[in-house]
């Protein structure tokens, strides 16, 4: 384990990788989430070593449940701070939404009363440009496209906690009921209607990133599954807007997982699970008919691999072991992702 040292750097004091160039073609991106400051911090050398051109922090880089902002920022000049962190972000671009662990309370949605403070507080700290738009409209969602034509790739960060409605508490068992009020919201109207638009953005390949599971109906925890409505208009979004090319990108779980639903839009999503990158818990059965192959019960970070250069461009999705070792892969091609 590395430890952090006595000297404590402000976020803004550490040297940040610039984001690809907007022509680079993406062949190698990183992704992940849950991240604690009190076990090893190796996972970071282990996603260096595969080389990627982004890492997409998806969720819980810091656990600071908290109104109090200023304790909030102290935890992120901790993590600024971690030499194998540091060392990291000084490589590879990070584009970063949050959950709730980094938003501020847990399972926290719009009701939380600091949001747009921890919001000022999160864009410094992954030193966000002053001129992005992400400044401007509530919450931290937003897209980017890399890539010439025929090797695009968008990368869209959901928001789904700045405008979420209370959950529905399981007040027998504990975890979540589905809320089945056609008025409770996930994104909130403004990020839904901006989504639409991101949808009809030219791109091959589309990850879409929900810091919660989007898939996964059986497990009692949070998941995109307790605001039914919500989940089926983002089905109905993604088939009516004909965009191919999707991945969704997901966390949360403290574990990795793959799996894959057909959502109405002419071909399966794929969904890829990485969370617990140096916190996952012990294995347990979660249920999920959606899954493909198992759990993976290991600190985990996961990476989708393009080969561009093939006639139909190959696709790997990976789960890692927090050493680097493939634990889980999924292999298709670009044409799987376009309706048949």
């Amino acid at each position: 384990m590395t430890c952090l040292p006595a000297a404590v750097l402000h976020a803004d004091e550490a040297d940040v990788a610039p984001p690809p160039a907007a022509d680079e073609p993406l062949s190698v991106i990183a992704f992940g989430a849950c991240h604690k400051l009190d076990r090893p911090f190796d996972v970071w050398d282990a996603i260096l070593a595969q080389k990627p051109q982004a890492f997409l922090f998806t969720g819980d880089s810091i656990y600071k449940d908290t109104t109090v902002i200023e304790e909030k920022r102290a935890e992120y000049a901790k993590l600024a701070a971690v030499p194998n962190f540091a060392r990291f972000r000084q490589r590879v671009p990070i584009l970063a939404t949050w959950d709730d662990h980094d938003y501020g309370a847990n399972d926290g949605g719009a009701d939380y009363p600091r949001r747009d403070d921890a919001k000022q507080v999160f864009l410094d700290f992954f030193r966000e440009p002053k001129d992005s738009p992400r400044w401007k409209h509530g919450g931290v969602y937003g897209a980017w496209v890399f890539g010439p034509a025929g090797k695009r790739t968008q990368i869209i960060l959901l928001d789904t906690r700045y405008f979420r409605s209370p959950l529905k508490p399981d007040l027998g068992f504990g975890g979540y009921l589905p809320n089945n009020d056609p008025a409770a919201t996930m994104l909130g109207s403004e990020q839904w209607a901006w989504l639409a638009e991101q949808l009809k953005v030219p791109a091959e390949l589309r990850l879409l990133v929900s810091s919660i599971q989007v898939q996964a109906e059986e497990q009692p925890n949070e998941k995109w599954a307790n605001l039914p409505h919500e989940r089926a208009n983002l089905f109905k979004l993604i088939a009516g807007s004909k965009a191919t090319g999707v991945v969704i990108i997901s966390g949360d779980r403290h574990h990795g997982e793959i799996q894959s639903m057909d959502i109405g839009c002419g071909y399966r999503v794929p969904e890829v699970t990485s969370s617990g990158m140096n916190c996952p818990y012990e294995p347990y059965d979660e249920p999920n008919r959606h899954r493909e192959g198992h759990i993976l019960w290991t600190d985990n970070f996961a990476s989708v691999q393009v080969d561009w250069n093939a006639p139909d461009p190959a696709i790997d999705l990976n789960v890692h072991t927090g050493k680097g070792f493939v634990g889980l892969r999924k292999r298709l091609t670009l044409s799987q992702l376009r309706p048949r």
